[in-house]
């Protein structure tokens, strides 16, 4: 499910990049990039991805506490 996470929508006018969000932990170790879109005209979300080390990309749920923990350590660094 993770590969169709970040799959384009179009949903009432909307141009999303992620369908589904990711609300667990994940350590900030593991996380290599992370990228924040704004709300605006083609999506009415904020969205956050993050780019494991691996390679793969996971959507983040922002309003998460955890999700906004692992957030503030990676932006410490």
């Amino acid at each position: 499910s993770t590969s169709r996470t970040l799959a384009k929508t179009e949903e009432k006018g909307f141009q999303c990049l992620c369908r589904s969000t990711h609300s667990k932990f994940i350590p900030p170790k593991a996380i290599q990039n992370v990228t924040l879109s704004q709300r605006g005209p083609r999506c009415k979300n904020v969205e956050i991805i993050a780019t494991l080390k691996g390679g793969r990309q996971v959507c983040l749920q922002p309003t998460a506490p955890c999700v906004q923990l692992t957030l503030k350590a990676i932006w410490a660094r």
